[in-house]
């Protein structure tokens, strides 16, 4: 699995403090950094989120990452896609980004695609996953739609059939990232967090309250999850827009190193 070191009850309280991983200026629907800017400041944040978490996979094993918030609102849903294509760039990596916020599902809209049968159709047995992944249109990495719409959509996820998916997926693809709703308001991420090998949880600064984030990473782990860290998105101040030095293009004729 992921590497994390354990934590008390009492270091759970300062998770967001500690677990930071890297910080994005902005995740603002629908931009996609990686596929409108990619060699822009913003795309360079979600790689460097990448890299760290590759770097917390020594045994470059396949990986499954769950991506999601305390509440909505947060980012969670572009965050994944950014992050999925970002590790769609790595040489000889095949990816796929599960959609299972089976309640507001938004992927395929997102990428602008068409809704398809997708992850509910799988779940209950009726077609294979084999025939409904399909090309995200960004190179490498593929897409697993919500599907059908359903009524009772944490039964669907807590089928016995999911952890039979995680597997097939993880014998086909490196990385197999997954959109959830958020935390607080429902089951799913927790179920699903607790069958990944990984969880990232968003926090949009300025919005998120600090008691629902801690909230939420109480009960990811309470639900057996592995929180890696938090992802803050709208960081403002930290881009080349508002700070010149953080820019690092092509050098002009008059200009210094």
């Amino acid at each position: 699995m992921f590497r994390r070191n354990k934590r008390s009850e009492a270091q759970d309280e300062s998770a967001l403090d500690d677990d930071m991983l890297v910080v994005v200026d902005r995740s603002v629907n629908p931009y996609l950094v990686l596929f409108h800017e990619p060699a822009g400041y913003r795309a360079e944040q979600v790689r460097g989120l990448r890299n760290r978490l590759v770097a917390m996979n020594p045994d470059g094993e396949p990986k499954t990452l769950v991506v999601t918030s305390a509440v909505r609102g947060e980012g969670k849903t572009v965050s994944a896609l950014n992050l999925a294509m970002a590790f769609a760039e790595l040489e000889r990596q095949r990816v796929v980004l599960v959609d299972a916020d089976l309640r507001r599902p938004s992927c395929e809209r997102y990428l602008n695609l068409n809704s398809q049968a997708g992850l509910t159709d799988v779940l209950l047995g009726r077609e294979s996953v084999d025939r409904l992944l399909r090309p995200a249109g960004y190179r490498n990495l593929m897409l697993l739609g919500a599907g059908t719409r359903v009524d009772n959509p944490a039964e669907v996820l807590g089928s016995s059939r999911l952890d039979q998916l995680l597997q097939r997926l993880k014998e086909r693809f490196q990385y197999v990232v997954i959109d959830t709703p958020p935390v607080l308001p429902s089951t799913d991420a927790g179920v699903l967090s607790a069958a990944a090998d990984g969880t990232l949880l968003v926090v949009r600064l300025e919005k998120s309250l600090k008691k629902q984030s801690r909230d939420a990473v109480r009960t990811l782990h309470d639900m057996g999850g592995n929180v890696l860290g938090t992802l803050v998105t709208e960081v403002r101040g930290q881009d080349p827009e508002s700070d010149s030095r953080l820019a690092y293009g092509a050098l002009a004729e008059d200009e210094e190193v």
